[in-house]
């Protein structure tokens, strides 16, 4: 196989040492920014080098982003070279134009590192759906948040003081939003939900709120109840519709869920004949997200295509009927704003509403970004309000 390598930042670097040991996997070409040698490899600031080098027939794209990436991987699959991407945002975006060229050309496409890094999430979803109906996605999709939530929840520091951790530690970007806003985790929530129920789900239908509001007080309320805070994307297969919504999320202290520490990820599905299945590990970082590229890479080697076959004929839109429970925090004048017929307890400086619309209240949220929100869990009762 000869590869051509678009991006050599942490991924794309990662990429190319984990190849080293795998002689079947030539790095010909390597596309990137930056000046400078690469051993054993062509670097190129143009990509029609790539595209036009007929000795390359595999592309592998890992520079992030929508639009650039868009190019270069239809451009790839147009000509018929296959390709194997991590990128999460460009998959969400544009999933039926992506498998709809590479089964006009006859290419090879797969994006196992777009969700979940190491853990292989989207191949066992691939897997599952072979033998059974899928109707329930649910879990921890961003690494970051969960680093930043358990540190508020285990070692009591504030929103900042982690945001600033995780920034030290590459786990969050300069700028956070795309992690801290859910943005990150909707999109691969609409990958997952593609996947495992052969749809096409119109990305941008999906509410999503984040945990940029979320402060130390929050934590202490939570815990003081016996519960933990998380950011989770939920997604549902039912007769009539699909559901999917990213919003934070209480799970009780003993749930599984909730030992889920530093910038590990749980992802989890509800199949017909296996019941729920979990898939935990490292959600991003070098190794653990080269890791599944290589997988993507060997599993074109024996002939495997994407994880669907089916390009779906129209998109889906989430429709969000579902009712929770929801803490809500904020200011006096933005809780004045939510109707007291529909407050059923306090809760130190927040209230809890009545059992609630997903779709109501992220409609209610856009108009009220200072506040914060979490959703408690489904089966939660009412003598738990105290």
């Amino acid at each position: 196989m000869k590869i051509g390598l678009l991006g050599f930042g942490t991924v794309g670097e990662g990429v190319y040492q984990l190849a080293q040991t795998h002689p079947e996997l030539e790095i010909v070409t390597v596309f990137r920014r930056k000046d400078g040698e690469i051993p054993g490899c062509t670097v190129t600031h143009d990509f029609s080098q790539i595209l036009n080098d007929p000795e390359i027939d595999t592309v592998v794209e890992v520079i992030g982003g929508i639009e650039h990436a868009s190019e270069y991987v239809l451009a790839a699959l147009r000509a018929g070279k296959n390709v194997v991407t991590a990128n999460k945002a460009l998959l969400a975006a544009k999933y039926d134009e992506l498998l709809a060229a590479a089964k006009t050309s006859g290419a090879k496409f797969r994006a196992s590192a777009a969700v979940g890094g190491s853990i292989g999430w989207l191949a066992n979803l691939e897997r599952a759906k072979r033998i059974q109906e899928i109707d329930h996605i649910h879990g921890i999709f961003n690494g970051t948040c969960n680093y930043m939530l358990d540190l508020m929840t285990r070692q009591q520091l504030d929103y900042q003081q982690v945001l600033r951790q995780a920034q030290d530690l590459g786990y969050a970007e300069a700028d956070p939003s795309a992690d801290v806003d859910g943005l990150d985790t909707a999109a691969k929530l609409t990958i997952s939900a593609n996947i495992a129920f052969g749809i096409s789900l119109h990305h941008e239908s999906v509410p999503v709120s984040g945990i940029s509001q979320i402060n130390s007080a929050d934590i202490t309320t939570f815990t003081e109840r016996g519960y933990v805070c998380k950011l989770l994307g939920t997604a549902d297969k039912f007769a009539d519709r699909i559901e999917a919504y990213v919003q934070p999320t209480l799970v009780r202290s003993s749930d599984a869920t909730a030992a889920v520490h530093t910038n590990y990820n749980l992802a989890e599905f509800s199949g017909s004949a296996t019941g729920t299945q979990s898939f935990g590990g490292q959600g991003a970082g070098r190794y653990p997200t080269a890791y599944n590229v290589l997988q993507d890479l060997c599993d074109l080697l024996a002939g495997k295509s994407f994880h669907t076959d089916t390009v779906p004929q129209s998109e889906v839109t989430a429709e969000n009927s579902t009712q929770l429970h929801y803490y809500l925090r904020g200011d006096s004048t933005d809780l004045a704003d939510w109707p007291a017929a529909e407050i059923s307890a306090h809760w130190d400086q927040g209230i809890l509403t009545t059992a609630q619309p997903v779709a109501k209240m992220h409609q209610w949220l856009k108009a009220h970004r200072e506040v914060f929100a979490a959703a408690l869990p489904r089966d939660f009762q009412v003598h738990e309000m105290k």
